[in-house]
């Protein structure tokens, strides 16, 4: 007897032993990463969330501040609001985005 762990095999033959491996290889997964429950999922939200919102916030602080700064006829807060809202739905997008396209790569790496 050895104390050498058994070697997997590159790759079985018959297709129903591949279906089974890529099944097993996904539970594997699925259970390492099963305390990604609902707290993940609402911690995600507010990573979104607050990706929107931050530069939401700092335009209108820097529209204020210029506001009482320099007297235009037109409103910096409500531009810079608008922009820093544009600014934080592009950021969020991006990493959703890129979120999705990850674990559509993680779901075909599964599946052969």
């Amino acid at each position: 007897m050895t104390d050498r762990p058994p070697t997997k095999r590159a790759s079985d033959p018959t297709p129903f032993g591949r279906t089974v491996g890529a099944k097993a290889t996904r539970k594997l997964k699925a259970r390492r990463k099963g305390r990604q429950g609902v707290w993940f999922g609402l911690g995600m939200m507010g990573l979104v969330g607050w990706s929107v919102a931050i530069p939401t916030l700092a335009g209108a602080a820097l529209g204020t501040w210029l506001d009482k700064r320099h007297s235009e006829p037109h409103s910096w807060t409500l531009m810079l609001l608008v922009i820093g809202l544009f600014v934080g739905c592009t950021n969020a997008w991006h990493w959703v985005a890129k979120e999705d396209k990850a674990m559509r790569d993680e779901e075909e790496d599964g599946d052969e």
